[in-house]
């Protein structure tokens, strides 16, 4: 069985778009755990597949979901956020030029500045929110990928994927989008010209704290799509079929789950913007925020679950701040159902460009008032 073709995102989303299993009934897709397939009395595979380092029939409907919402061609899912992103890249040839934010998730940036120099990609980081400085930086017949993030970990930064898509394509690369901050609930970057999207599903499409998992989605089965599924196979970097069975799990409630976040993440946005306590508080939702009529124009129904805090008193009184939280819990990572805060430059290290007074916090699905209530007590 499968839902009609004109549902909203959200119904497809919650009934993992109408999956019934067709021996049994049951609503629950299977867990496969099997490694290999058999072949006929012919030698030919039974079922098309051959080893689960290649594909695995639990990945068939996580996939097909995530293809779905963001409007794709197919979907591939990884061990993780990182491998999915290094992916991208690593079907890139030695001397391609790439383009890359100077405001991305900092593990991704260490990893283009080690391996991925040394092993021969051309990298470049640019303001990618400033888009007349990336045209000007690509590089006729040798740019190669521009690679976006929007909204950027950790400071939010808003680039338009419609003009960079222009620019990508005029130069004839390929314009790459995580959209790990904004979900497909508030943005879907295919549609507004990206090639292709990137998710680290450890976070919102999972959203329970409890997966490390990574999806690429492709707007067209091309040669590229095609080197990126080989580097899934050759180095391994495959899920687990128990994880993609989460992912698929946490997936139904991501409507219901960012939308609440979103709304109590603005309401904590619009409260403590210009509290004496604060630097700054950095979130689209805004109108004041640098970037707030790009995403208004590119993010649909909110701005996502995620703020950046710039407190006072430079990393001590933002570590002092973090140190009096009660219900807002110091841990890395982001996207789960508990709110989460943490002080970037610290897990950063000394190479960290995030500024040192800065404070990430995932909202999560508490009560709005509690979370506003908390910071409060530890500005006072």
């Amino acid at each position: 069985m499968s839902l009609p073709h004109r549902v909203s995102p959200s119904t497809a989303a919650a009934q993992a778009l109408g999956f019934t299993d067709p021996q049994t009934g049951a609503f629950v897709p299977p867990i496969h755990p099997a490694t290999t397939y058999e072949r006929d009395d012919s030698n030919r595979l039974i079922s098309g597949r051959l080893y689960s380092r290649a594909d695995n029939p639990t990945y068939d409907q996580p996939e097909a979901l995530i293809t779905h919402l963001e409007g794709g061609a197919a979907t591939a899912v990884f061990s993780s956020g990182m491998s999915a992103a290094t992916a991208v890249f690593t079907a890139l040839k030695p001397g391609d030029h790439v383009l890359v934010p100077n405001v991305t998730y900092w593990a991704l940036r260490g990893w283009l500045r080690g391996w991925a120099t040394s092993w021969g990609l051309d990298v470049e980081f640019v303001d990618m929110s400033d888009t007349g400085l990336v045209e000007a930086s690509v590089r006729p017949g040798k740019t190669r990928l521009i690679w976006a993030e929007t909204p950027a970990n950790p400071t939010l930064d808003i680039c338009d994927i419609a003009a960079l898509a222009e620019v990508a394509h005029r130069a004839g690369a390929v314009l790459a989008v995580d959209s790990t901050f904004a979900t497909p609930v508030h943005t879907q970057p295919l549609s507004l010209g990206a090639d292709l999207v990137m998710h680290s599903a450890t976070k919102y499409l999972n959203g329970h704290s409890d997966v490390i998992a990574g999806s690429v989605t492709t707007k067209a089965e091309d040669g590229l799509w095609a080197s990126i599924r080989t580097v899934r196979n050759q180095s391994g970097t495959v899920l687990g079929p128990f994880e993609a069975w989460l992912l698929l799990r946490g997936m139904r409630t991501l409507f219901v789950r960012v939308a609440a976040q979103s709304r109590s993440a603005q309401r904590i946005a619009e409260h403590f913007s210009g509290h004496p306590g604060l630097e700054a508080v950095l979130y689209p939702g805004l109108a004041s925020f640098r970037g707030h009529a790009v995403a208004a124009r590119q993010m649909q129904g909110g701005f996502g679950g995620m703020i950046s805090l710039r407190a006072k008193g430079g990393a001590p009184g933002a570590l002092r701040f973090i140190s009096r939280l009660r219900i807002w819990k110091r841990a890395t990572s982001l996207g789960g159902v508990e709110s989460l805060v943490e002080h970037r430059a610290s897990v950063e290290g000394p190479e960290s460009a995030t500024p040192p007074d800065l404070l990430r916090m995932s909202v999560g699905l508490e009560d709005t008032a509690d979370l506003i209530s908390d910071i409060e007590q530890a500005l006072a």
